[in-house]
């Protein structure tokens, strides 16, 4: 099946999606998280072909949120290391996994995540970075940024 492009989509969403929106990446970057690097790690854990495990992995080389680093020449053998970009995905993966955790793991989170610094289970809740007060989207509200290519169709018009 052949997959939309978001590439010309205005819409930072939407380009994250073209980074890390195809099935698997994000197992894959998840993986990379939790200690994974090498090839037959990702396969053995994910139980994902070969073949298809090989395209995302180059895809995400590709886009920079892995780098390939040689631990042996012969035969060549690689690990994948999350780059900043990458590793700058660990807040969308954590709250994906935080939704998931409440909507979709009726027996209780399989994970969990333990603030190194004061030993305490916690979840991450977003806050605004000017007053620090948690947020919710009724909190906010979307306005037109400076990389918006048509500002007057950026944001759907209001109904009623």
């Amino acid at each position: 099946m052949q997959r939309t492009s978001f590439e010309d989509m205005n819409c930072s969403v939407a380009q994250c999606l073209e980074v890390v929106g195809e099935w698997w990446s994000l197992l894959i970057v998840r993986d990379a998280f939790l200690g994974v690097s090498r090839f037959d790690d990702f396969q053995a854990r994910l139980g994902i072909s070969r073949n298809v495990l090989n395209q995302r992995l180059a895809r995400l080389v590709e886009q920079g949120v892995f780098e390939k680093v040689a631990y042996q020449e012969h035969p060549p053998r690689y690990d994948y290391q999350l780059t900043k970009k990458g590793r700058d995905l660990w807040a969308v993966l954590t709250m994906m996994r935080q939704w998931g955790d409440k909507w979709a793991a009726p027996d209780g989170p399989p994970v969990e995540l333990m603030h190194k610094a004061c030993g305490k289970h916690m979840t991450v809740v977003p806050t605004c970075s000017e007053c620090g007060k948690p947020l919710k989207s009724s909190a906010v509200r979307t306005v037109v940024g400076p990389g918006a290519r048509d500002p007057e169709h950026i944001l759907p018009a209001r109904v009623g």
